[in-house]
């Protein structure tokens, strides 16, 4: 039982640092796309809107890029059981990244005004507490991963160099 425990927590470890990575790695790229496109003035504008709105109205703010981006889910899902695999998958996965970028993007405008609210700053400090337990689960098993990886590619270098040094004596024979 210990051991289904163990997978089990790994495992919800593992996808919060996920959803943790995507958060982290997404936002600069809105970034980026906020200064290329200029959006400046509507980023400007959703800061000042934001910054109008009382800390417990700006939680709804997050509910309005989860509400467009609930039918491009369904498609995806109507996709793969229409046996479209590679599109629904396709699909799924830049919805689930654009609300993933659009939530890191509302979030840092946001973020101010909620942690205003005491419960809110509270939730934070808790998030950020287990982003902390889900590395220290993680990070050993990923650091054995490495090390296991740069073995067995090390073991490969050297048997390519062997075999190398074979064909070059051989042909050197000749």
């Amino acid at each position: 039982m210990r051991a289904v425990s163990r997978v089990f927590w790994t495992s919800l470890a593992v996808l919060f640092l996920i959803e943790a990575w995507l958060w982290r790695h997404t936002e600069p790229l809105v970034a980026a796309v906020v200064r290329a496109i200029p959006l400046a003035s509507i980023k400007a504008a959703i800061a000042a809107g934001v910054n109008r709105l009382p800390p417990f109205v700006v939680l709804f703010v997050f509910a309005i890029p989860v509400a467009l981006l609930v039918p491009f889910k369904l498609a995806a899902l109507w996709l793969l059981a229409e046996g479209h695999l590679l599109l629904g998958a396709g699909v799924f996965v830049l919805a689930k990244l654009v609300g993933v970028a659009v939530a890191a993007f509302l979030f840092e405008t946001c973020k101010p005004k909620l942690m205003q609210m005491a419960w809110f700053g509270r939730f934070y400090a808790w998030f950020v507490r287990v982003w902390t337990w889900a590395h220290g689960l993680v990070d050993p098993i990923k650091a054995r991963i490495r090390a296991w990886a740069r073995h067995i590619r090390g073991k490969a270098r050297s048997r390519f160099a062997r075999r190398f040094a074979w064909l070059r004596r051989s042909a050197n024979r000749t």
